[in-house]
């Protein structure tokens, strides 16, 4: 079943679609948050981030320029339509990813995202001529975007990890 275009979007004359690179709020259902969401703004208000807004469409969406994510489940303790479930904030499917302008990687001694990264998910190799490569422990990683928020040269992305069967 489908969900009605809501009213912003109506108005807009957005089409409703899902966005798979919009980053959606921790303890989302995947699978049912478009059907589930009603874009009531409980999250929105609820995050003390204040981290989560509305994309084009007014669909909640979670911007991690400002400020990361703590998984503190404010939002997911909030939505009453099941879109965002407390027991649902571990499985949150965003990974950081570091882009070729990174500091290090052009010469200048630069750690922040590696000091910033709670579960310790960046690590620097050492390469000759006084560069030095990040690199991204992708099963530590939260996805919460400290690194990227606190990236002074901003090339530091939060995107989708699709985690693939290994095999046997």
């Amino acid at each position: 079943m489908n969900k009605p275009a809501s009213r912003r979007a109506f108005l807009r004359g957005a089409p409703l679609r899902e966005d798979r690179t919009a980053i959606i709020p921790p303890g989302a259902d995947e699978d049912h948050f478009f059907e589930l969401c009603v874009q009531c703004d409980d999250c929105v208000s609820a995050c003390p981030e204040h981290i989560i807004t509305f994309d084009r469409q007014g669909w909640p969406v979670v911007s991690l320029d400002a400020s990361p994510c703590t998984f503190c489940g404010a939002c997911a303790e909030a939505c009453t339509t099941g879109a965002l479930k407390p027991e649902n904030l571990s499985d949150w499917p965003w990974r950081a990813q570091v882009t070729p302008g990174c500091l290090s990687m052009n010469g200048v001694t630069c750690r922040v995202c590696q000091d910033v990264c709670d579960s310790n998910a960046i690590g620097f190799k050492l390469l000759l001529g006084g560069q030095s490569e990040p690199a991204v422990d992708q099963e530590a990683c939260t996805g919460g975007g400290a690194c990227a928020s606190a990236c002074p040269a901003n090339t530091i992305r939060v995107e989708r990890h699709e985690t693939r069967p290994q095999a046997s």
